[in-house]
C-alpha cells in the first residue's frame, strides 16, 4: 500500500533504520523525498544517498551515519512538523530555532529545500516539514 505521506514514510524508515543500527535504508522516490535526503546530507547526517530503480519503481538507498565504536547514530530525533491534515507555515523572522540551533529545521520554501537557517539568511519563510537533532 503506497503512504499517502512521502516524508512521514521516510522519516519513519530513518527513524526505524537508526534504532537498530542498520547501515543503509530504502525511501521511496519522490522530488520531496530527494531534496530532503540532500539537506540531511549537506548538514552531515547521513553518510549519503544514491538512486536505484527506474521510473515509479525507483528507491533512494540513504546512507546512515553513526559515531564512536558504539556506533551510536547521528539522528537522535526526526519529528514531522507539517502534516497533510495541518500545515505549518512560517514566515523568515518566525521559522523556530531547533535546541537553541543544534538541531535543524527542513523548510520547503519557494526556493527549494533548505534548513531554517539558510531560509532565515534568505529572508523566505515556507512550509516547515520535519525537525532533526
Amino acid at each position: 500500500m503506497a503512504s499517502t505521506d512521502t516524508i512521514s514514510d521516510m522519516l519513519t524508515r530513518i527513524r526505524n533504520a537508526c534504532a537498530v543500527r542498520h547501515p543503509t535504508t530504502l525511501v521511496p522516490t519522490t522530488k520531496m523525498t530527494r531534496n530532503i535526503a540532500q539537506v540531511l546530507k549537506d548538514e552531515g547526517f547521513i553518510e549519503g544517498f544514491e538512486e536505484v530503480g527506474e521510473g515509479i519503481k525507483s528507491n533512494l538507498v540513504l546512507t546512515l551515519k553513526y559515531k564512536g565504536k558504539n556506533r551510536q547514530p547521528l539522528i537522535n530525533t526526526l519529528q514531522r512538523v507539517s502534516k497533510p491534515g495541518l500545515r505549518v507555515y512560517s514566515p523568515s523572522k518566525e521559522i523556530p530555532r531547533v535546541l537553541g540551533g543544534i538541531g535543524i529545521a527542513v523548510v520547503s520554501t519557494s526556493s527549494g529545500v533548505m534548513t531554517d537557517r539558510e531560509a532565515r539568511r534568505q529572508k523566505i519563510g515556507g512550509e516547515i516539514l520535519c525537525y532533526v537533532w
